[in-house]
């Protein structure tokens, strides 16, 4: 768990991107080189936000635990104790999931 040992800065997320698909519903294997690029991740750490123009703190619109929707591209790499993390602004994050 070295993602609690790591803080966000500012409107930062850390996520942890969802294993990829490697078995169809009918249950063919898929190839790695055929996987598609896995865009839902879950939330490990949150920064405490952004500060604005009056010097107010405005919230991450995400929390740890959160199901997100990641876009195609983007976000920077992080390898905490040989595992990929990535980092991600509030911002960028597409959406969320809601059960």
């Amino acid at each position: 768990m070295a993602f609690r040992k790591f803080l966000p800065m500012f409107d930062r997320v850390l996520v942890e991107r969802l294993a990829a698909e490697t078995v169809t519903k009918g249950g063919i294997m898929i190839p790695e080189k055929s996987q598609a690029k896995v865009l839902q991740a879950a939330v490990v750490a949150v920064g405490p936000g952004s500060t604005n123009k009056d010097g107010k703190v405005t919230p991450v619109c995400v929390k740890v635990g959160d199901k997100v929707l990641l876009p195609e591209y983007g976000g920077t790499k992080v390898v905490l104790d040989d595992k990929d993390y990535f980092l991600f602004r509030d911002g960028d994050i597409l959406g969320k999931y809601v059960e």
